[in-house]
């Protein structure tokens, strides 16, 4: 039987690949600043940190480097806007943009114990005269976040994994710090707002506050706690894309995690602060009401009235 046979010959598309701008080259400072928060010596730190970690094995298919993955993931961190938006400024496809956001959020959230520490008791006596505070973070609508802040405006404590359902007392209640806290009483206080129990080391303000002297205690418990507002305005400030993720919650909480480190990277070594911020007002939601008994708070209440009685 005679047939015919077609031969088909597979067509493939040439690809093509375009050139990553070069930042470093091409902008000043400022410029730097502008876009990726961060200034040239602060940028290369940032790439041998994650080196180790995103560094490719090999060359082919035009993998991205270090640097050009650093640069992508900081223009996201910084202005939050759409992958394709930041694929597009940076020559890379949307999903080479998701890739690099994913991979730099893990690395940089691995390397939390190294920028994010408690202070020691040789630290605290230093902190202590400059005034810290513990609070949480006003919970977005996905992930509600609990951070420990100091008056340097330095994050020493964090918990970032819960959903925003979730109230603040049971975020602190299940932490690792409440356990140490517990155990271990620093040497020191620290201050949180009405959603939290009033403790030996957690001093809350009065609900009610029925003299002078304890009205003089909330005003200087309010003016020294809002400091951990002011951080996370900053925090927010500095990287545009916390104000609104469009990513899965475990991806936002590393996206947390990154800008937690990056944040207290540029505090340390005082990078400026972007004055052209246009995003949106930080979300402030009102104080949760204690889920604590009446009971838990007994001892604190007894050194809260002897502060008010010493210093007030």
């Amino acid at each position: 039987m005679a047939g015919i046979v077609h031969r088909y010959r597979r067509r493939y598309r040439q690809r093509v690949h375009a050139e990553c701008p070069k930042p470093l080259e091409q902008y000043t400072s400022e410029e730097l600043y502008a876009r990726f928060r961060f200034g040239r010596d602060d940028i290369k730190y940032i790439a041998d940190l994650v080196r180790p970690t995103l560094q490719h094995q090999t060359q082919r298919s035009h993998a991205l480097s270090v640097e050009e993955q650093c640069f992508i993931a900081l223009h996201f961190y910084a202005c939050g806007t759409f992958y394709q938006v930041i694929g597009d400024n940076m020559g890379v496809r949307k999903s080479t943009v998701s890739n690099v956001v994913k991979a730099m959020s893990v690395a940089l959230g691995s390397l939390i114990n190294q920028f994010v520490s408690f202070p020691k008791d040789d630290q605290t006596a230093q902190t202590k005269r400059k005034e810290w505070e513990y609070v949480n973070r006003k919970g977005r609508h996905s992930i509600n976040i609990q951070l420990v802040g100091n008056a340097e405006l330095i994050i020493t404590n964090c918990v970032v994994k819960w959903p925003g359902s979730v109230h603040d007392e049971r975020i602190l209640r299940e932490s690792a710090l409440y356990r140490e806290l517990q155990s271990h009483r620093p040497n020191g206080i620290v201050l949180g707002d009405s959603a939290y129990p009033l403790l030996p080391w957690l001093m809350t303000p009065f609900s009610v506050a029925n003299t002078p002297e304890q009205e003089r205690f909330n005003s200087s418990h309010c003016k020294t706690r809002c400091a951990i507002e002011h951080l996370n305005g900053i925090l927010k400030r500095r990287f545009a894309c916390l104000n609104y993720l469009r990513v899965q919650p475990k991806v936002a909480c590393n996206i947390f995690l990154a800008c937690i480190v990056f944040h207290n990277m540029a505090t340390r070594s005082h990078v400026p602060l972007d004055d052209n911020f246009d995003g949106p007002e930080p979300d402030v939601e009102p104080e949760q009401p204690s889920m604590f008994l009446p009971n838990e708070g007994h001892t604190g209440l007894a050194i809260r009235d002897a502060i008010v009685r010493n210093y007030f």
